[in-house]
Order: C-alpha cells, then sequence, then structure tokens
C-alpha cells in the first residue's frame, strides 16, 4: 500500500513562529538545509520522516497535530460561507482544500470579510439598525470573534488547562470546600442567597452570593468561575493579548469564556479526568457523580481533551435549543458544525427534546464517508422556582467508530453490518442527492426541474 505523504506547510511555519525561530536556526535544530525547509513550508515537498522525528526530539513536539491542523475546519467553513447567495458560482471543493492548507490566513481573511459582510447586512435588514443606530462601524460580532478563538483553539487552552489543574490539586479532593476556604483566607465572605442571578460579587464588600435556586453543581461552577476572576487576572490577560480582539466587547466575552474554562478545568482536573474517564469508557453519568459535575459540564470537557501528549478521545460537542440553532458547538473530529443556523435535522439530538432524561444513541455517517456514534440528551434548566421559565436543551456528543471499544455506549450495537443513518452538516453543502429532509438544494450540484413528475422534492440533484 502506498504510504500517503504528508503536506503540513502552514503548521510547520506556525511550529516555527511560535519557537521564535528563524527559518535558519530551525533549519539547524532539525538538521536540515535552508532550501529544503523552505520547500515543505511552501507545501513544494512533504514532511519527511525525519524532520517529524527531529520535531518530536528536539521541541517535544505532538507530530499528530502535523496531520490534523485546521485544514478540515477552514474548509468546512469557507464551504459554509460559499453558500451565500452573493457567490453565484462556489470553487470546487480541491481549490478549497489547497487554499485551507497553503495560504490559512488568506482563507481567515475571507471568512473575516464574509462575516463583516453578513454584519452589515444583518444591519441594513433592520430598519432600526439601518436608520442612525450608534456604533455601526462595520465589525464582526463579538460573540462570533470569541467563538471563532475557541473554536480555532480546538477550545484547548494549555496554560489556563494546566494552571487550572495545579489549583485543584491545591483544593484538595473536594473542591468547592476547597474554594470557600481560599476566599475565607482572602477575606471574602461566601453565602448562599435565594435570588434569580446565578452569581453575585460586591467588590467593594468582598462578598460573594450564590443563589440558592440554581443546581448544585451549577453553583459549584460559579464559585470556580469567580475564584479565576479574582486569582488569575495575569494569566486570563495574557491569553486575551494574545488573542487579539478587535472589540472591547470580544474582550470582554472573552474573559468570560475563559473563566469558564478555568472552572470546568478545576472541577474536572485533566489528568485525573482523563484517567477516569478511560476507567469508567466515558460513562457521562458515573463521571458526572464521581466529580459533583454536571451532564453538560462532563460532555463539554470530554471535547476539550487535547492536550498535546495526553490527548484523549477526539469527541464533538454540540447544544442546541428548542429550534435547532445551535448554542455551543465544538469538534475535535473530521465532523464540523453549521456556523451559521442548525444541525442537521437527521441527527438524534432533535429527538432528545422528545425523551427528556433518556440517552439516546445513533450509528451516523457523513457525506464524506466517515462513521460516528453519536449520544443525545436533554438538558433542561428549571428557573428554581414556580413561575420561572425552563430553558430547555439539548446535548450532542460523538466520536468515530474506530473508537467505540472505549465508549460504554457503544455496547450492543452492530458496528459491522449495522444500519448508519446519513446525516450532514447543511443542507446547501451536503452533497447526499436522495436526502427526503433536504430543505434547500445543494450549492454543488445541477438541479433537473420535471414539470411532469413529483417526487418527494420539487426537483432532482443532478450526479457530480
Amino acid at each position: 500500500m502506498t504510504q500517503q505523504k504528508l503536506y503540513a506547510g502552514a503548521k510547520l511555519r506556525e511550529t516555527r513562529q511560535r519557537l521564535g525561530l528563524t527559518q535558519r536556526a530551525f533549519a539547524e535544530k532539525l538538521g536540515i538545509s535552508l532550501p529544503y525547509l523552505n520547500q515543505m513550508e511552501n507545501n513544494n515537498r512533504p514532511v519527511s520522516t525525519a524532520v517529524v522525528v527531529a520535531l518530536a526530539r528536539e521541541f517535544g513536539f505532538d507530530v499528530t497535530e502535523l496531520a490534523q491542523g485546521d485544514t478540515e475546519r477552514l474548509v468546512s467553513d469557507l464551504r459554509e460561507a460559499l453558500t451565500d447567495p452573493v457567490f453565484t458560482e462556489a470553487p470546487p471543493l480541491a481549490d478549497l482544500r489547497l487554499s485551507a492548507a497553503n495560504a490559512p490566513a488568506l482563507a481567515r481573511a475571507f471568512l473575516e470579510l464574509h462575516r463583516a459582510y453578513r454584519a452589515t447586512h444583518e444591519r441594513l435588514a433592520s430598519l432600526d439598525e439601518a436608520l442612525g443606530r450608534e456604533g455601526s462601524a462595520l465589525s464582526p460580532s463579538p460573540w462570533e470573534e470569541v467563538r471563532d478563538f475557541f473554536h480555532y483553539c480546538d477550545n484547548y487552552i494549555d496554560a489556563v488547562d494546566r494552571a487550572a489543574e495545579r489549583v485543584a490539586a491545591r483544593l484538595g479532593p473536594d473542591p468547592e470546600a476547597g474554594a470557600l476556604r481560599l476566599l475565607a483566607e482572602a477575606g471574602i465572605a461566601t453565602e448562599a442567597a435565594d435570588m434569580p442571578d446565578l452569581r453575585l460579587y460586591d467588590p467593594e464588600a468582598r462578598r460573594l452570593r450564590l443563589s440558592t435556586r440554581a443546581a448544585a453543581a451549577t453553583r459549584r461552577f460559579q464559585l470556580l468561575h469567580q475564584i479565576a476572576l479574582l486569582t488569575q487576572g495575569k494569566l486570563l490577560d495574557a491569553t486575551l493579548d494574545f488573542a487579539r480582539f478587535q472589540t472591547d466587547a470580544a474582550r470582554d466575552i472573552a474573559r468570560i469564556g475563559l473563566a469558564n474554562y478555568f472552572a470546568g478545568a478545576v472541577l474536572l482536573p485533566y489528568t485525573a479526568f482523563l484517567d477516569a474517564a478511560r476507567e469508567t469508557r466515558h460513562d457521562l453519568e458515573r463521571l458526572a457523580d464521581r466529580f459533583g459535575a454536571s451532564i453538560e459540564q462532563v460532555a463539554h470537557r470530554l471535547s476539550t481533551m487535547q492536550r498535546p501528549g495526553a490527548k484523549g478521545i477526539p469527541f464533538f460537542f454540540v447544544r442546541v435549543d428548542q429550534a435547532g440553532t445551535i448554542t455551543k458547538r465544538h469538534s475535535a473530529t473530521r465532523l464540523q458544525f453549521a456556523r451559521f443556523g442548525g444541525a442537521c435535522p437527521l441527527w438524534n439530538v432533535h429527538q432528545a427534546f422528545e425523551t427528556p432524561g433518556r440517552f439516546l444513541r445513533q450509528l451516523a455517517e457523513t457525506p464524506d464517508g466517515v462513521r460516528y456514534i453519536c449520544l443525545a440528551r436533554d438538558v433542561s434548566k428549571p428557573g428554581g422556582h414556580w413561575n420561572a421559565p425552563v430553558r430547555r436543551y439539548a446535548i450532542g456528543l460523538g466520536c468515530e467508530v474506530r473508537y467505540a471499544s472505549a465508549l460504554v455506549y457503544a455496547d450492543g450495537f452492530d458496528l459491522k453490518d449495522g444500519a448508519f443513518e446519513p446525516i450532514g452538516i447543511s443542507c446547501r453543502i451536503c452533497e447526499r442527492r436522495h436526502c427526503h429532509q433536504r430543505s434547500v438544494p445543494p450549492l454543488e450540484r445541477r438541479l433537473s426541474v420535471d414539470h411532469d413528475t413529483r417526487g418527494v422534492l420539487p426537483y432532482r440533484v443532478d450526479p457530480a
């Protein structure tokens, strides 16, 4: 069998720049010539085995990152952006792969431009915003900017994660008691209160109030979130400086995201959680009980286990509301979610609302032929009193079937001859020709319309 060549010029160049080395210095450490390095960084030559070995030996580099990188998620994002009606014809998929692999900075610039266009178009669609609202300068949505920051970091922030693990060790086996002790030593009083807000900190009185209406796991998480804000300011600021957000609003939102990340990493410390996940075969309920966390917190944490040299199973994680809108998303797998709008209606996450309190399992196959085992469950969040509205969400978690032996949820499935349900990302970029749930035609296929025949769809999708 012919071995596939590894072209990873962008990742190689990014690694060199992160280390602060010139091409000449980098080439010397790898034991290769300067022209050879230049050719590899420009994808004119594949990365050789000798270079892979040298990267691991000289820099402790996790060489699996060379094969993963951002290429697939960039391709997915580009395809989705190009479904915009403003583009009359999308470039071939092969061209998008070349752009993502050889010019990732250009691909991201295009996505930024398209996002800015969308923001402007949406403002003009609203008369209130089109007629004089202040602050209407062309800029990406702060929320989308922060979402993309975590998206392209693989939802793993190494410095924050390791700092959280150190704090978890200091807090001891009961992180809530340890956190309360830490705050008390700092002169901060903590009290429980019957209030609608989950958390309220008064810096002048140095008093932290936590809502008794929230679930225990939520109160514990909010307590650790406040610990992050009070004790990890320099680390959070350094990470935010590195991200170079375009607006103060994006930076403020990202600070919340980083504090949430820290809280989750203290509650579910990396090494201990990874060991427990493997021991329980990723049983979400057992993990939630062992660490005093919620099902959603455990599922989300599983999708972040991407520490170089100690990676867990690459999971995807998503949360949707009742309208099918994605409110949280991350994928360490080849499956990438739609940046805008909802998820594929054939995916079992939508059925979770119909069966509250139960896990749903699904064997699924994406158009590229990759097969997954998918898990879904509703995670309704009561308001804590009679008149409070219930916030209803469903979460989805999954991985490729090649990891099925490490998942308790795969037990009993026929992974060889079982039925794999066809799912996609979004209709505009899904290549399936005969999907009965298709809402709009695929962008990259021609249509045939027969006025004398009406099938499930009012048109036929021509093969490529």
